[in-house]
């Protein structure tokens, strides 16, 4: 989904970053040095290498490990390039402008706190960006990871960060019989897999426990979660040991013919599509552009209504990933980990049309969406959510309110559809198989008032997605930007405390809380009693944070209002999910 005007170029780009190049990390066995910098009082190793260079013919390849020579000094005092995308060549859709970009991209960054030595074995948090799988890098401004690792050190929990980059749109999730054939699909997930592979084998030599490893991330870097915990129906062991999915873990549209369409739209436009998509010839063809052409290919044929523009998505090919999400879930093949899985409350505000204001229109926006869906079951998911329930919120913004009854209520049903209902159920498999479970709705941003000096008349958006990178990676202040009104309260600086310091104890000890320090309090397991019938989830910021149940005596008259266990059940029902296509 394309993200709205607000968030092109709000941020300004953080480049390499200031300090002093005095870290340096030893691989003896291998002979190989890597050399970074002091920053913002922690240590951090930029730009280092982990598979090889993905352009030529390695283009819709798998990617191959990258090993430096024996006796390398890798420099890693700055930014490698992001993967091609939208940016240089296009307008932005992050936070900074992504201007170098190239297919030799598969890099990472590796966060410590300053001192750390080999040996510390401390635990390893290793980032997946979202974007859609179509945008996003590892170092944008508001997931660079330096409060979150300081704050670990100051609560006694400290752990070191990686984020990672990995192919995206069609260089990453280009779809065809012929790549199919040479098990070439999903390559942006082979990237994160390799790149966590990287993380076991190399982590030690930087003070980090390979035995101890987390694996987040957000928006399609949620979802990408998700699938590293289903790859290769779970045959084979997974490269780390707990996971975190913020804000999506599946997506409707995996089973279906998004990226197939996608794929043969780009043949199309530049011509290599001579015989027939499936040919051997049409992948040589689009291997022997250059990466401009292609990349401008991709964005001249990218169109926001097919599936709302969800088109580079993750494919069913009988590799990776062997069987729909949805069947793998059901049969239990995933891996078994500890994991916390959490939304917005107001997730998907941004990514719904403003100028619904009917029903019709409610209606036009989900069949573009889902448009296997039936015409009852249309129904029946429109009956679930009656307009009233959703009136317009009052604000003290200076202009009016832009947003419908309708537009809220189609902004609600998305979220469940696909942040809330999907990651339920994941959830719910996840602790029946045996494994703790924690799930949190984040209900605090300091988004509103930047979105109001955007797009007036949009503050009643609520806490959006990736509200929670403020809080959670502690960056707070980089939305201090563009002379936009930055007015954050004494709840929000405490917020960043316990944000940060949650989710490294999360990494840490398998919780998100502990007693006596400035973590989320009272954060217990998402699902108790025989069965796990008994669903909680713990509301992150506003005025009453704290565990609640879903429904029941239990239940705050706030979260009771979402009915989640009807509409989920509705939402999460085999008839629905096959009409969803995941």
């Amino acid at each position: 989904m394309k993200l709205l005007p607000f968030l092109i170029s709000t941020l300004p780009f953080l480049g390499s970053g200031s300090g002093h190049p005095t870290p340096i990390v030893s691989d003896t066995h291998h002979q190989i040095t890597y050399h970074g910098l002091e920053r913002n009082n922690i240590e951090v190793f930029l730009g280092i290498p982990y598979g090889q260079n993905t352009g030529g013919p390695a283009r819709f390849k798998p990617p191959t490990k990258h090993v430096p020579p024996a006796g390398s000094r890798v420099n890693a005092t700055a930014y490698g390039p992001s993967c091609p995308q939208l940016g240089e060549w296009a307008p932005p859709l992050l936070l900074a402008n992504i201007t170098h970009m190239s297919e030799d991209c598969l890099n990472l960054n590796v966060a410590r706190p300053k001192g750390t030595r080999a040996g510390e074995r401390l635990p390893v948090m290793v980032f997946i960006h979202g974007g859609g799988l179509f945008k996003g890098d590892n170092h944008d401004p508001t997931i660079l990871p330096d409060r979150l690792v300081r704050e670990s050190v100051e609560n006694g929990s400290p752990v070191v960060h990686v984020a990672l980059n990995y192919r995206l749109g069609v260089f990453g999730f280009a779809r065809s019989d012929a790549l199919k054939a040479e098990k070439a699909e999903n390559n942006g997930l082979r990237d994160q897999r390799l790149a966590l592979e990287w993380v076991r084998d190399n982590i030690a030599h930087f003070g980090g426990n390979p035995d101890e490893v987390t694996v987040f991330g957000q928006s399609s870097g949620g979802l990408s979660v998700s699938l590293q915990l289903m790859a290769y129906g779970a045959t084979k062991p997974v490269p780390f040991h707990q996971a975190i999915a913020q804000s999506q873990m599946l997506e409707p549209g995996i089973a279906g013919n998004y990226t197939l369409q996608a794929t043969q739209m780009v043949a199309d436009h530049v011509g290599c599509n001579t015989t027939a998509l499936s040919s051997p010839a049409t992948i040589t063809c689009l291997r022997n552009l250059d990466t401009r052409t292609l990349l401008d290919a991709s964005l001249a044929t990218y169109s926001e209504t097919l599936h709302l523009g969800e088109i580079w998505l993750p494919t069913v090919d009988g590799d990776f990933i062997p069987a729909k999400p949805s069947t793998l879930l059901r049969t239990g093949r995933f891996a078994n980990v500890t994991t916390m899985i959490g939304w917005c409350q107001d997730d998907t505000t941004v990514f719904t049309d403003p100028a619904i204001q009917t029903e019709a229109d409610v209606r036009a926006f989900f069949s573009l969406y889902i448009p296997a869906l039936s015409e009852s079951n249309m129904d029946k998911l429109l009956s679930l959510y009656p307009p009233a329930e959703f009136t317009p919120p009052s604000t003290p913004s200076p202009s009016p309110n832009i947003l419908s009854t309708q537009f809220f209520r189609a902004a609600r049903i998305f979220r469940d559809i696909l942040m809330t209902c999907p990651p339920l159920a994941y959830g719910s498999h996840l602790s029946a198989a045996g494994n703790d479970v924690y799930l949190y709705n984040w209900n605090q941003t300091i988004l509103a008032p930047i979105l109001e000096q955007v797009i007036p008349g949009t503050a009643g958006w609520g806490p959006i997605h990736t509200s929670e990178f403020a809080y959670m990676f502690g960056n707070l202040e980089r939305y201090d930007t563009n002379g936009f009104v930055f007015e954050p309260t004494g709840a929000d600086y405490d917020l960043v405390k316990r944000g940060t310091r949650s989710w490294a104890n999360f990494a840490a000890t398998g919780r998100p809380g502990a007693v006596g320090r400035e973590t989320f309090q009272g954060f217990g397991k998402g699902f108790d009693g025989e069965g796990g019938e008994d669903v909680f989830v713990y509301v992150v910021g506003g005025e009453r944070e704290g565990l609640t149940a879903v429904d029941g005596e239990g239940a705050t008259e706030e979260m009771r209002r979402q009915r989640l266990r009807e509409r989920c059940a509705f939402l999460n029902g085999g008839e629905v999910v096959e009409q969803f296509e995941f």
